[in-house]
């Protein structure tokens, strides 16, 4: 590794080192961050996550942890996770329930070992929940779970699953999330100097903490509203509707009005808070919005495109990164082990993909790598678009090439269910020996993935994809680039690293640096692997690096906290 690269993370680990003996990192112990999130990815096999953003909060903690940064997650937990089969594309085949021990949680007590109880009015009556709590290394997430035999039937499934197409459940799930998870903290005395919330899920937390005030401090709800909004850090995650959602104003109406009649304040009021102008419609992104005092973007692009959209809003920006620790499989510093490393990774992959499908690849052949939720923008159809000319290339004599999928589509997403269906189609109908669907994703899949591949297709529509970690997973382990210039690949040169893609007519662009590039690179790798003037081995030793240095989760926790965390906790917090 270079004594740059050495030195750069070197910087960073001093940086924490220091900061844990200031003043300021006493008060977060004292007043720790809050971090509320709809999902994350703390266990491969708990159902908490769906996609990047489970995956990035589950890093976020992880990484909190290692630094020894006092930080609280908060969750819900889901008591039932979908099954599919792996041989019928998209067939659901119901669900099953969670065990909560068998994935490390415990039940949260309080100091005499009763169950810590929170209620909050939904709709015409009382919900309960319970929560569990998920620890490493002195990091806890707690998760409210409301499947208890105090509540109706009904009332049981609002935590049942995650992102329930349902609205009406989708409100009282973020209600829980949001009210439920501030008085769990309250609850158990926890008194967060920052509340962090990831995407407007967790919104009504800012009603919740306005509600607050108002009995601590007697003052009146809009007073109050202003102190919340002090506390209060909102990272946007997506600009695309999924993730920012609507419900209408009748229906969040009938579900808080009796909280609004707690408060003392009008529905039409509280409503009005995350109400879109000239619409019917509430936003939990609006919000969030008017409630924060710091608003960020997860990478530059994204942020320069949510100034455009939210743009009565300051909004800045901490690009995203990964838990090295958890995603590096090569965990060398030496450039001669890369290539051994990675061999040992791709025939681990291999054997997963025989043992799934029956197919025995050669790990000398070249393999490409495209795992992530199915949505349109991801455009997992990219590759696929020319089944003629894709196999012409496959199937060279001496320098083939396949192809390994994997994802899922979310439960509500229709399109996105199609597609995940028509990719399995064409790989079954037409692609029998060239490419694999891989069933089941989840973390150890992705780790697998990341690690195994030689090359990563990216292919989302420039300006969708708000920052997409995955191939920063992918590079860190050796994985070279294919991308369109979006998310975080906007921020950087990948001349020597990978490829740019075009954004239009990207079938046609794939298929050629394919054909003319990276195929050609390869199998003249292949001839003298340990030779060290290997452009695809430089390439390799680039991508790590480019990781290490400026992708690292490490780097992006140093930034929250320099950015966000210290300039709201500095706050003199007053009406």
């Amino acid at each position: 590794m270079d004594e740059y690269v050495m030195e750069e993370l070197n910087k960073n680990i001093k940086w924490f080192e220091d900061f844990k003996k200031s003043q300021e990192y006493r008060g977060f112990l004292k007043e720790p961050v809050a971090y509320f999130c709809a999902e994350f990815a703390l266990e491969s096999d708990m159902p908490t996550y769906i996609g990047g953003l489970g995956v990035l909060s589950g890093d976020y903690v992880k990484e909190a942890a290692d630094r020894k940064f006092p930080i609280i997650g908060v969750g819900l937990f889901y008591n039932e996770s979908r099954e599919f089969d792996e041989n019928s594309p998209g067939k659901n085949n119901g669900t099953k329930e969670t065990d909560s021990r068998e994935n490390g949680l415990s039940l949260v007590v309080d100091e005499k070992d009763n169950r810590v109880l929170i209620s909050l009015p939904i709709h015409d009556r009382v919900v309960h929940a319970q929560a569990w709590s998920w620890t490493k290394r002195g990091v806890t997430v707690y998760l409210l779970d409301t499947n208890i035999t105090e509540n109706e039937q009904n009332d049981r499934k609002i935590t049942a699953r995650l992102y329930i197409p349902d609205k009406e459940t989708r409100v009282k799930q973020e209600m829980v999330l949001g009210i439920g998870g501030s008085r769990l903290l309250q609850a158990l005395k926890i008194h967060p100097s920052v509340y962090h919330l990831n995407e407007g899920h967790s919104s009504f937390l800012a009603l919740e903490l306005a509600r607050y005030e108002t009995e601590r401090r007697n003052v009146d709800f809009v007073n109050a509203c202003t102190f919340a909004s002090q506390h209060i850090a909102f990272t946007n995650h997506t600009l695309v509707p999924a993730g920012n959602e609507l419900f209408s104003k009748d229906l969040v109406s009938a579900m808080m009005y009796k909280y609004a009649e707690d408060l003392q304040v009008p529905i039409t009021e509280l409503v009005s808070l995350g109400s879109i102008k000239d619409s019917s419609l509430f936003s939990m992104t609006t919000l969030s919005l008017r409630f924060s005092s710091k608003i960020n973007a997860v990478s530059a692009l994204h942020c320069k495109k949510a100034v455009e959209i939210f743009s009565l809003y300051k909004m800045e920006n901490v690009t995203n990164g990964i838990y090295v620790e958890g995603w590096d499989s090569l965990k060398t510093e030496s450039k001669n082990e890369i290539w051994k490393k990675h061999q040992e990774n791709k025939k681990t992959l291999l054997s997963l993909i025989k043992d799934k499908s029956g197919e025995s690849w050669n790990e000398n052949t070249l393999l490409i790598g495209w795992a992530r939720r199915f949505v349109p923008y991801k455009r997992p159809l990219a590759i696929l678009e020319d089944i003629k000319e894709l196999k012409k290339i496959a199937e060279a004599k001496g320098r083939e090439m396949k192809i390994v999928f994997a994802g899922h589509a979310s439960e509500g997403d229709e399109e996105g269910k199609k597609i995940f269906d028509e990719v399995r189609r064409i790989i079954a109908e037409e692609l029998k020996g060239i490419a694999v669907f891989l069933p089941n994703y989840n973390l150890e899949l992705a780790k697998l993935l990341t690690s195994g591949c030689d090359v990563w297709l990216n292919t989302p529509v420039v300006g969708s994809e708000a920052c997409g970690t995955s191939g920063m997973k992918a590079a860190l382990n050796g994985a070279l680039p294919l991308t369109t210039k979006d998310g975080w690949v906007d921020e950087v040169n990948l001349d020597g690293i990978g490829w740019i893609l075009e954004n239009t007519d990207i079938n046609r662009k794939i298929l050629e640096i394919l054909d003319k590039s990276v195929v050609p690179m390869y199998y003249k790798h292949l001839e003298n692997p340990n030779d060290s003037a290997s452009e695809w081995l430089a390439r390799m030793e680039k991508a790590r690096e480019l990781i290490l240095v400026k992708f690292s989760m490490s780097r992006a926790f140093r930034e929250y906290i320099e950015n966000i965390y210290l300039p709201i906790s500095k706050q003199k917090h007053q009406i």
